[in-house]
């Protein structure tokens, strides 16, 4: 910004009391636009000159000023709205003198409503031919310039609104996001799913193994957790009778903060009565298919210099077969877990006490594989170690029937078949609840409600969570999740 804002402030306040003085309100309410300019675009920009003088109609459009050319009596302002951008031309000689006054008052940045006739300029720009203007909100602070040019990209995040304005792009992205969500609903209300929504405040946090946010509840005078996932409320109401059911919302984990995580984020989840993860895989290899011919027209991307190919089907290995093959190792070794385990040493990953094989197997997964997987992969047969709700593998019961879509080296979905067996959701509990003891934070206390929910009867199931903020960013080729939500945590100022 440059130096002399402070001095553009003060000119701005004093502009909004001289127009308060000349009997003006800076911040009017009633200017009803009748017309939106992709409304008019649509309807003009083919015809020619001659054709769009016969129009006697008159538009009213209204919008933020993006550009001002002054020229004597004939001035030029640019115009922007949701929709699109458009020029508004006024000829001083035909308005009041408090108009003539009033124009002179206008910024880049302030809002006006204009209502004409359209006609071509000498160079064949489109434009509102405005008898007349109303100033509908004065901006006090100057739009940069050169907001490209910030060397801090922070800045970018923070002030989300100017960026809004300034880039294009970040809009863009926001359209797609919100097209994305759109889409996905009706990819699931098509195949006879029901959106419900679940308690963000938890008095046991659970569904996924993350730490917790903790607030407190003063009236009741008990602490409650911010959910991590939406898991055990959905598979309550699968239990319930919603035999297809789904939920797009917040989720918070109270850990560190990425490229590719933001502590708040956005998730969607589903569950299926009568469905395995074989099922989920199949109708991945619809939906992503379907969004992207939706969206982009295309199966193959660009993203961050390379291509992603959505063909389906996707690739499949399992981790196992993926870590044994990266280490050179056997399976046996991997079982065992001290080959692995040591590797995780050496290169000074953290180990619990309580680790096991299982745990040891999916941190080094995610240190050697993952990062190389970069078109669509399934990644299965997860160790039950790491995968708490998940239904074990009839022919390994050590492993779960559990996937983790894999794209650009990172985890897109997971999904498995659920566990509905309530004695052995009690045992993994306990499992967790000895590990959160020994220091584990990622683990949670036991959630008897839910057990005893799985007492009533859950029938056989499978569900999945896809992070919408990561899909974004695969879609809009993104390299920060925080080019993808609108507003991102970041450090106070």
């Amino acid at each position: 910004m440059s130096e002399d804002k402070p001095e553009i402030i003060t000119q701005r306040y004093e502009k909004i009391q001289k127009i308060r003085e000349r009997g003006f309100d800076p911040y009017f309410n009633q200017f009803k636009p009748k017309n939106s300019i992709a409304e008019i675009r649509t309807r003009l920009d083919s015809l020619a000159k001659e054709e769009i003088e016969k129009i006697e109609e008159e538009f009213s459009v209204a919008g933020r000023i993006i550009r001002l050319n002054f020229m004597g009596k004939s001035n030029f302002l640019g115009l922007r709205d949701r929709t699109g951008e458009i020029q508004a031309y006024l000829n001083r000689n035909e308005l009041s003198e408090d108009k003539q006054w009033l124009l002179k008052q206008l910024d880049v940045g302030d809002f006006i409503g204009a209502a004409g006739r359209a006609f071509r300029t000498k160079t064949n720009e489109l434009t509102i031919y405005a008898k007349d203007f109303t100033l509908i909100t004065k901006a006090i602070q100057p739009l940069p310039e050169k907001w490209h040019g910030l060397k801090d990209v922070e800045a970018r995040y923070r002030q989300r609104y100017v960026d809004l304005i300034a880039n294009p792009k970040a809009k863009e992205i926001f359209k797609v996001r919100a097209a994305a969500i759109s889409l996905i609903r009706k990819f699931l209300e098509d195949r006879g799913f029901l959106e419900l929504e679940t308690p963000i405040l938890q008095a046991v946090p659970g569904g996924a193994l993350a730490r917790p946010f903790v607030t407190h509840h003063n009236a009741l005078d008990i602490n409650l957790y911010l959910r991590i996932a939406t898991e055990l409320h959905l598979k309550r109401l699968v239990v319930g009778g919603f035999e297809r059911v789904y939920e797009i919302g917040r989720c918070f984990r109270n850990e560190g903060i990425s490229t590719w995580h933001n502590p708040e984020y956005t998730m969607l989840e589903f569950y299926m009565a009568y469905a395995d993860y074989e099922d989920l895989i199949k109708l991945n290899e619809e939906l992503f298919p379907f969004l992207l011919n939706q969206l982009l027209g295309k199966l193959k991307i660009p993203y961050q210099g390379a291509e992603l190919d959505f063909t389906p089907p996707f690739a499949r290995i399992t981790m196992e077969d993926a870590v044994a093959k990266k280490l050179d190792m056997s399976k046996e070794e991997i079982r065992k877990g001290d080959a692995t385990k040591n590797w995780l040493r050496q290169k000074g990953v953290k180990l619990f006490e309580s680790d096991g094989w299982g745990k040891a197997l999916a941190a080094v997964f995610e240190e050697t594989v993952e990062h190389e997987l970069m078109n669509p992969t399934f990644v299965t047969q997860f160790p039950i170690e790491v995968s708490p709700l998940s239904r074990r593998n009839e022919a390994d019961p050590e492993l779960a029937d559990r996937f983790e879509l894999i794209v650009a080296g990172k985890e897109v979905a997971n999904a498995f078949s659920e566990l509905n067996d309530p004695a052995d959701q009690r045992r993994r509990f306990e499992d967790q609840a000895k590990a959160k003891a020994k220091g584990d934070e990622e683990t949670h206390p036991i959630d008897d409600d839910f057990v005893r929910c799985l007492e009533i009867g859950m029938p056989a199931c499978a569900g999945q969570g896809l992070g919408i903020d990561r899909l974004v960013m695969l879609l809009t080729d993104s390299a920060s999740i925080r080019e993808v939500i609108p507003f991102p945590l970041l450090r106070p100022e």
